[in-house]
């Protein structure tokens, strides 16, 4: 049997008074999610480990199965993977976002205004002209998600995830070491104090290389968002990371379709194949039949594939209710439905998953580590009760509430 997961990322929320009391989930007009719950089995996931923060780079690694306590090293890794830089023994890299702050000195968005790739590539070219050296050294990512090297960084740092923090001051959640780190080193590696400062330091000095950037001379005439500040956050080494074959007997081949750079890093070191969607951005406006198409086309070929969209989740930051109602509906009709329709009858059975990574309430517009709702599907199975996909439905669904690995260890028993 072969093997789909459809990951709507952040599409899991709270009752909403604008919305009658319901969750986005309930309110959106999803038949084909309904119609694999009724004809599947459903029940709730636990995608964060305890201790750990509810982000995609943790929920993502969990549902496919992979103990954090062991390879977790942040969200910098894994987007470096994506994006195809090779990283030394030495390097620390972190995921860099360009955000945008207002005057009074609290943080508008995480995204810069919602960059495109083409807008920011010269501001990251800006940057390593005036702020780079052998030390560090940024690269270019997708829109607002970029990529810090700190050659002998430490590790040991607490950096505050941007998105998690909307209409909060920023100077007080700048990089502090880590309790018991402050003046130890590791071999070869600045000692943590020495790598807050640093990046405290260009963070600093950022302002006034991207207020010259001719981007926001001409946002700030527009009277639009700047991407004004740099935001470095979930540093790491290079994970060791054992790939999907070798721990699940029926994955031989896979393939990893999204728009996301960290998600892409999971897939690399996961042993994925990395599938290139043109006109897929990340966001509502991304190529939801183009992503379709190529699942369609790997799945044909592979025993597994993992589809991710990351538009409800943007939506969920951005604090916009009707989008996110839009982005659940989309991923039913644009993906959900096609990929049912074409591989109902297929010869060799498909095995459908479809769930969130996590929380996105839209009115907290930050991400929250609750159990998320999950459908199993397959020609064949045997249903339980559950009539409709969401929050509350699934929890009386006949898997239960299931716990990290324990997910994989289900789906691939079908």
């Amino acid at each position: 049997m072969k093997h789909i997961i459809i990951l709507g990322d952040g599409m899991a929320d709270k009752a909403i008074a604008k919305l009658n009391g319901k969750t986005p989930l309930q309110y959106a007009k999803t038949p084909y999610m309904d119609l694999l719950a009724k004809n599947g089995r459903t029940g709730r996931l636990v995608t964060v480990p305890e201790g750990y923060n509810p982000g995609s780079e943790v929920a993502n690694t969990a549902i496919l199965g992979y103990d954090l306590d062991k390879v977790y090293e942040g969200r910098g890794p894994l987007e470096a993977a994506s994006i195809g830089y090779e990283m030394d023994t030495r390097d620390l890299a972190l995921r860099c976002n360009i955000i945008s702050v207002r005057e009074d000195g609290t943080i508008k968005t995480h995204n810069g205004g919602n960059l495109s790739t083409t807008e920011a590539k010269p501001l990251i070219d800006l940057l390593n002209k005036k702020l780079g050296s052998d030390r560090v050294k940024w690269i270019c990512g997708i829109q607002y998600r970029h990529l810090l090297i700190i050659k002998g960084g430490s590790k040991h740092i607490v950096c505050a995830p941007p998105h998690d923090h909307p209409n909060e001051a920023w100077r007080p959640l700048l990089v502090t070491p880590e309790e018991g780190w402050e003046d130890k080193c590791e071999e070869g590696r600045m000692t943590a104090k020495e790598t807050a400062d640093l990046l405290n330091d260009i963070i600093l000095k950022s302002i006034d290389v991207l207020a010259k950037a001719p981007l926001n001379i001409e946002r700030q005439k527009q009277g639009l968002d700047l991407a004004n500040i740099i935001w470095p956050w979930s540093g790491g080494y290079r994970p060791a990371m054992k790939t999907l074959c070798e721990q699940f007997e029926g994955i031989r081949t896979g393939a990893v379709v999204s728009a996301v750079d960290l998600i892409r890093g999971i897939g690399h070191y996961a042993g994925l194949d990395i599938v290139e969607v043109e006109g897929a951005t990340g966001l509502w406006d991304t190529n939801y039949e183009g992503k379709t198409k190529a699942a369609l086309e790997n799945l044909k070929s592979k025993d597994f594939v993992f589809l991710h969209v990351e538009a409800s989740d943007e939506a969920g930051h951005d604090g916009d209710i009707d989008l996110k109602v839009r982005t659940i509906e989309a991923l039913d009709s644009r993906m959900i439905g096609p990929i049912y329709e074409e591989v109902k009858n297929w010869e060799e059975p498909v095995c459908i998953a479809v769930l969130p990574d996590h929380f996105t309430p839209v009115e907290q517009r930050i991400h929250v580590g609750e159990p998320v709702p999950f459908i199993i599907w397959h020609p064949g199975i045997t249903p339980d009760d559950t009539q409709v996909y969401d929050e509350i439905s699934c929890v009386s669904g006949s898997y239960g509430l299931l716990r990290l690995r324990q997910f994989m260890e289900k789906l691939m028993e079908c």
